[in-house]
């Protein structure tokens, strides 16, 4: 497991084993998960996402508390994975990270409580798996338009595909402004972060290409 730039969300490389039958893996062990991320995760839902290439669904966060923690994988195709941080006073408040996540290496993303998320299809019927620690509250969910230059997430499609609710999902600034983004405090004091302290990481927005490899520049 990685720490992503964001404190608090990892990103999960699993082992796969194949042959000519086919593969196996573990594509989620709550224990290794809670001794990394110094929680364990409730599951509460199971969500189950599947997109035409070029769809982009986001940047969608809940109200802390409750919050809502997630487990994301992609079980077939690929897409590009996006988690930003929209926690009030966090030292990478605004900022985003981008992880390829596909039906190769069948990596995951774990969010915790207060980050934003969304992600942009690669491939035709991109299929994600989600595991929930809250079940969907439409009253305390919230979206920042996706395509907004003040973010300036570098989603890679052409012509980008929202949903009504995301096309008309306010600006990044109109979301700061209506101070209904969680702070970083808050979600210390909900107890949904490691005790221990993140050690201090580079000023990056992203660590990864979705056409090159998890690690490329």
């Amino acid at each position: 497991m990685r720490e992503l730039t964001i404190a608090g969300a990892f990103e999960i490389v699993p082992q796969v084993h194949g042959d000519q039958r086919g593969l196996f893996t573990e594509w989620y062990r709550f224990d290794r998960l809670a001794e990394a991320v110094g929680r364990q995760l409730p599951l509460a839902q199971a969500n189950l996402s599947v997109s035409a290439k070029g769809v982009v669904r986001g940047i969608h966060f809940a109200d802390v508390p409750p919050g809502q923690a997630k487990y994301v994988t992609c079980v077939r195709g690929a897409v590009w994975d996006v988690v930003v941080d929209l926690r009030v006073g966090s030292s990478t408040f605004g900022r985003w990270e981008g992880i390829r996540l596909d039906d190769i290496e069948r990596r995951a993303v774990y969010l915790p409580e207060g980050l934003g998320h969304g992600f942009c299809a690669l491939t035709d019927d991109a299929t994600l798996t989600y595991l929930c620690s809250t079940t969907y509250r439409p009253t305390g969910e919230h979206a920042v338009h996706p395509l907004d230059p003040d973010l300036g997430i570098e989603w890679p499609a052409d012509a980008p595909l929202l949903s009504a609710r995301d096309a008309a999902a306010p600006a990044w600034a109109e979301v700061v402004a209506k101070e209904i983004l969680p702070s970083y405090d808050a979600c210390l004091a909900y107890r949904i972060y490691s005790c221990r302290s993140a050690p201090d990481r580079p000023q990056q927005r992203r660590t990864s290409s979705p056409d090159a490899g998890p690690y490329a520049n």
